[in-house]
């Protein structure tokens, strides 16, 4: 059986995957920075990204919240910010800090807070071969941090 073109096959989709490590902070929020009074803002975002243990994908659910000073963020940034971390090697307690400063880092909000929902295709498919299982983390900076500390 010959093997012509699997490297071809194999780089191609793993150069996709990983296109978040030719992405920026500063490209991705261009400027998008408004004035506004506005207390909070939530938001659902989709990712999936590759474990960097297994090479195996991982996807779920990041919740992002932040606390604004005076300015917001473009509406479609953060999900770019998401997406930017998602397409590198991964694992996911890195990927959910990565998001969390990576998204307080240019407009310097009061205080931001992620959640990352996941579900691992390395604990699905082989391992311990869990299939309903995932794991939940979350990072909290600024006042979120200051409130969780003080309660």
């Amino acid at each position: 059986m010959a093997c012509w073109g699997l490297s071809e096959r194999v780089e191609k989709p793993l150069r996709f995957l990983t296109r978040g490590y030719e992405m920026n902070l500063h490209q991705i929020v261009n400027g998008a920075l408004f004035e506004a009074e506005y207390e909070e803002m939530v938001k659902d975002i989709e990712y999936f990204s590759l474990c960097e243990h297994h090479m195996l994908p991982f996807f779920g659910t990041m919740h992002v919240e932040y606390l604004p000073r005076n300015k917001v963020i473009g509406l479609s940034k953060i999900p770019r910010i998401v997406d930017m971390f998602a397409w590198r090697l991964q694992i996911q307690e890195r990927f959910l800090h990565e998001v969390c400063s990576g998204d307080s880092g240019r407009h310097h909000p009061e205080g931001a807070g992620v959640v990352c929902d996941a579900r691992h295709l390395c604990m699905m498919m082989r391992g311990v071969e869990k299939q309903h299982s995932g794991g939940i983390t979350s990072a909290m900076l600024g006042v979120f941090r200051d409130r969780r500390e003080a309660a």
